[in-house]
């Protein structure tokens, strides 16, 4: 499954583990200015907002799975199987495929405002990308520096959440996840006093004992409660190398181990990836399942305003620097 957060400091995070049991060799790609997009019912746009993100490249066409633009927007899909529900046609709306959903918003929004006007007109439709590549499941979370929300299609329509702690995992709908954090409230970064019996002695006898009952299985909802618990408490400094490096601390804390979810057979969900976004600065942060050492590409380093998408393959080998 998946775990996506937001993080602010100095400047402003956004990133996400991918939990799957096997990859698309999917690339951080660049989509500049005017390279041409071609959206299968809501016409073209030629002319757009730069972004950059991890995508898996078919056919010359970015599958983003999560993604920031120039701007300082970003926006991920992560999956939600049995609720994700998506519509026919409809002639009173902007009909939107979900696998085009992020370069749509991405490239016409700058801020969640602008998002939250354009969702008001969209409709996400039932439209594979090919018969190779079926539509998936998918409920996501768009970020700015100020604030985020989720979106989610479902039975009822197309749900737009308020996402006041900046996280999101998978199923139950995002209402639900919210309401969750309801039962540890009473969970706290300080040590607990005894409530339970004022005539026992009770006593702690270890650090941290204060968040006693914070889940740690890798269920999604409980990778929720414990995201947001560890990102609501979470602090760093404000240099750079000090905020991305908590990011992943942050992500780490949901982060999944081969073994510890068996999907049948001999394959084993893992985290395959890990990103970190600066959304002031347009850099796209990665670690993989194989490679623990944070890898940096600078959208603003590229040029922006060609046609052609430039994407670079992941550093999957383990970096080991040896001191002696």
């Amino acid at each position: 499954m998946c775990t996506a957060i937001t993080y602010y400091k100095k400047d402003h995070y956004f990133g996400r583990n991918l939990d799957l049991e096997y990859s698309y060799h999917e690339t951080v790609t660049i989509t500049p200015r005017n390279f041409p997009f071609h959206f299968r019912k809501a016409g073209d746009v030629s002319n757009h907002y730069a972004m950059i993100g991890m995508a898996f490249v078919e056919n010359d066409y970015p599958l983003y799975y999560d993604a920031i633009n120039e701007k300082g927007l970003g926006m991920a899909g992560l999956n939600f199987p049995g609720n994700a529900d998506y519509k026919e046609m409809a002639a009173d709306k902007i009909n939107v495929a979900p696998f085009e959903f992020i370069p749509y918003i991405l490239t016409q929004c700058a801020t969640v405002r602008d998002a939250r006007k354009m969702l008001e007109q969209i409709q996400l439709v039932q439209l594979n990308f090919s018969e190779q590549l079926p539509v998936s499941p998918l409920h996501w979370i768009i970020a700015d520096k100020e604030e985020s929300i989720t979106v989610e299609s479902v039975k009822d329509g197309l749900k737009v959440y308020d996402n006041p702690v900046g996280v999101l995992t998978n199923n139950p709908t995002f209402d639900i996840h919210l309401f969750e954090l309801n039962n540890y409230m009473s969970l706290s970064t300080e040590a607990p006093v005894n409530h339970f019996a004022k005539d026992l002695p009770l006593s702690t006898y270890s650090r941290g004992m204060g968040a006693m009952g914070l889940p740690g299985d890798l269920s999604s909802l409980s990778r929720f409660v414990k995201a947001s618990f560890t990102k609501m408490n979470s602090l760093s400094g404000e240099r750079e190398s000090e905020a991305i490096s908590q990011f992943f601390h942050i992500l780490g804390s949901v982060y999944q181990q081969r073994g510890c979810v068996h999907m049948g057979d001999d394959k084993y969900e893992i985290t395959i990836y890990s990103s970190c976004c600066n959304l002031d600065k347009g850099i796209y942060y990665y670690t993989t399942y194989e490679n623990s050492q944070i890898t940096g590409i600078d959208m603003f380093k590229e040029d922006l305003d060609s046609q052609k998408l430039i994407s670079y393959d992941l550093i999957q080998g383990q970096q080991i620097h040896m001191q002696n």
